[in-house]
């Protein structure tokens, strides 16, 4: 039979290229080719095969990404999950995907066991890095399959269910059975990526941005580096020691990063980076200053994008001092627009609801009529607040939900982010209306200082009104240790806002 697997042709081509390296283990594209194919024979074996769904859970790992590329080649949906959840939360996610499969790593296996016999849907639980009673094991499914290429679906990327992180409420399903190939190769040239990549895994891959980056880099032909959880500590030398040269990365980790002590980050060694991808949050301005400063120039690349409807903009390294405030422009074919309530196009400089037409939009959400604002033509929306220059960049405004109005005016939280952390002494802010009987909200910041750092408050509000307008500014303050986010590094703020509306019978 003919090999047509992109991953099988590169195992076939270049056997002996490293595939996966975590820690010590390093495995060749034969190898892991080879494991895939016992995997997903063995899978085949219990039954399962096209359309059914599989939850996958753990922290980064070779499993991971052997799993990934077997549900693939096997036409399973893969549903990745956090492995921070509670057991409450998996049950929710693993039974609202109608999942029929759990493979899930000893780490987390325990809490899988105390909500299996509330998933009636549920088959099998395969355990790897370890047995529990009375799962199934890994390597018993492995060494039941064979090394052939099983049947091929005809799927080069493999259908996913990635469920959002749900900083609004319960988190949904977001179904994606297909991607059109060109225009993912046409942000694989935007990203300047190619067959000799050395992709360090620093975001947890159950987050659509860190695996998708790395799922791609494979299917490229290139090296994916395992960190099993992150730390900024060993991000450093594992750049170094491998020669890195992409990466993606949420802001909280490029701060944590930068923060790191001048004695460490003197023994940083980025030349062999060339595609350091920043995503899941607005990244500050003032952030892409320091990582400028203290990591190198030349590789720092800002996407846009969302699970739902992937990347649709590009800002290149060339324009990240150029375009302060801009997260780039659409490519492939990907269009833009901001609308009024009226759905009226505005012309540059106007903020309003953006709507994008692309064919790497999502294919719904699972199991709720909720779906995405779409206007005729095939526009979508998930909730941004946005503008576009006379040159075609894009700027984000804020999610529409989050904008404040006081007084009559709308205020985007998000500017007042981007002017509180060029303080030097701020790691994290969070920013978003409060009750107030005269303006009817006002705005409110939480702020985290840096490690090892004190915030004083006066002075700090000094720096902010030397930025923003007055109807902008903080009207009160707090200082908290660290601001709850997700681990995509989404902030959680509804959280943050709930406790100062909570027993009201409006949230504005």
């Amino acid at each position: 039979m003919a090999v047509t697997d992109i991953f099988a042709l590169h195992a076939q081509n270049t056997p002996d290229k490293p595939a996966v390296i975590e820690g010590d283990d390093v495995r060749t594209f034969a190898e892991l080719n080879g494991e895939v194919n016992r995997l997903a024979n063995g899978l085949a074996g219990l039954g399962y095969g096209p359309g059914d769904r599989v939850v996958w859970c753990g922290p980064n790992s070779r499993e991971v990404l052997v799993l990934i590329h077997a549900a693939r080649k096997l036409g399973l949906a893969a549903v990745p999950l956090s492995y921070r959840f509670t057991a409450e939360e998996m049950r929710y996610v693993i039974d609202n995907s109608e999942a029929v499969l759990v493979v899930v790593d000893a780490e987390q296996a325990p809490l899988i066991a105390t909500i299996r016999d509330d998933l009636p849907k549920l088959r099998d639980v395969v355990v790897y890095r370890g047995r529990l009673q009375p799962f199934r094991a890994w390597e018993d499914v492995i060494e039941a399959g064979v090394d052939e290429e099983p049947p091929s679906t005809g799927e080069s990327t493999g259908a996913t269910m990635i469920y959002t992180s749900g900083t609004t409420g319960k988190p949904k399903g977001a179904m994606r059975t297909s991607a059109d190939p060109a225009v993912v190769f046409a942000l694989v040239q935007e990203l300047g990526m190619g067959p000799d990549e050395v992709h360090l895994t620093t975001g947890p891959l159950y987050h659509s941005g860190p695996n998708a980056f790395a799922f791609l880099s494979h299917m490229l032909g290139g090296t994916v580096v395992v960190m099993r959880k992150f730390d900024a500590g060993e991000w450093v030398p594992l750049v170094r020691q491998h020669r890195v040269t992409s990466t993606f990365s949420a802001p909280t980790q490029l701060k944590r990063i930068v923060s790191l002590p001048d004695e460490v980050l003197a023994e940083a060694d980025l030349s062999s980076m060339h595609t350091l991808i920043a995503n899941a949050a607005p990244v500050p301005y003032a952030l892409k200053q320091e990582v400028i400063a203290k990591l190198g120039e030349g590789f720092l690349y800002e996407v846009y994008g969302s699970t739902e409807l992937g990347v649709d903009t590009v800002l290149k390294p060339e324009d990240q001092l150029r375009k302060p405030g801009s997260c780039g422009r659409p490519y492939g074919g990907i269009e833009i627009k901001a609308v009024d309530d009226g759905g009226n196009s505005l012309p540059p400089g106007q903020p309003g609801e953006l709507f994008i037409r692309t064919t790497l939009a999502m294919d719904g959400y699972h199991r709720t009529d909720e779906q995405l604002a779409e206007v005729d033509g095939g526009w979508k929306s998930v909730g941004d607040v946005g503008y576009l220059d006379e040159e075609g960049y894009l700027y984000i405004s804020d999610r529409k939900k989050d904008m404040i109005i006081s007084g009559g005016m709308n205020i985007y939280p998000a500017e007042i982010e981007a002017a509180i952390h060029e303080h030097p002494d701020v790691m994290d802010v969070g920013v978003f209306g409060v009750p107030d009987e005269e303006w009817g909200e006002k705005v409110h910041a939480v702020v985290q200082p840096k490690p090892g750092r004190e915030i004083d408050l006066a002075a700090l509000e000094g720096f902010v009104s030397e930025r923003l307008a007055g109807y902008k500014r903080p009207r009160s303050w707090e200082i908290r240790a660290e601001l709850p986010r997700t681990d995509s590094g989404k902030l959680l703020k509804r959280l943050l806002r709930d406790e100062h509306w909570a027993g009201r019978a409006t949230g504005v």
